[in-house]
């Protein structure tokens, strides 16, 4: 149930919003406005959807106390870096993260993304990372938890090396096409994302 919807506007954030109000926040949308770091969302500690794509983050350590996210969407920022393993394993209900278009290039970020217990659905194209050799077969058998990466939903036959399925369940088959990436809307965000969630769990 969703108990508190509010949608942040970072020019305000500093003159009105007080701690309390930002405990109760559920949903928080902050898309392309030049954002660089994000230290005021560690006292939303009942964020469940957090949208930051498009801006110019490149650290978000200060989000270890939203244990309760969902869904957090990075996409478009300038992170290299993930947290380290202890960070994930704490974020036990996130499902949904959207880490395409940034810089990391490091496969100890896979690492630290498999500590992530129950992520299912992920998106790491456009980035260094996604450009190396077997990179979908490195992050699939990773992060065992995941069920889509990027636009495509996880085949067997990318789990069981040398397994040959029909076509019809083979990688990027068109009936594994999911579109992670909606547009963001503020008013269907929570919508969309338990929609995405919904799907990817009965795979």
């Amino acid at each position: 149930v969703l108990c508190c919807c509010a949608f942040l506007n970072i020019t305000s954030l500093p003159r009105w919003l007080h701690l309390e109000k930002l405990k109760d926040l559920v949903i928080v949308q902050l898309n392309g406005l030049y954002l660089k770091n994000v230290r005021h969302l560690q006292y939303c500690v009942l964020l469940k959807v957090c949208i930051l794509s498009n801006n110019y983050i490149t650290n978000i350590d200060a989000l270890e106390c939203c244990i309760h996210l969902v869904k957090l969407d990075l996409h478009g920022n300038q992170i290299q870096h993930l947290p380290g393993p202890t960070f994930w394993e704490d974020m036990k209900e996130l499902n949904l993260l959207y880490l395409h278009d940034n810089g990391i290039g490091k496969l100890d970020n896979v690492h630290s993304l498999s500590f992530c217990p129950n992520l299912i659905g992920l998106t790491l194209f456009d980035t260094p990372l996604s450009l190396r050799i077997s990179y979908r077969h490195i992050v699939v058998n990773s992060i065992f938890s995941l069920k889509a990466l990027d636009y495509y939903v996880i085949s067997d036959e990318e789990i069981v090396e040398n397994w040959k399925l029909p076509p019809k369940y083979e990688p990027f088959s068109p009936s594994f096409f999911l579109d992670l990436c909606h547009a963001p809307r503020k008013v269907s965000n929570y919508v969309t994302s338990n929609y995405i969630r919904y799907s990817l769990i009965k795979c």
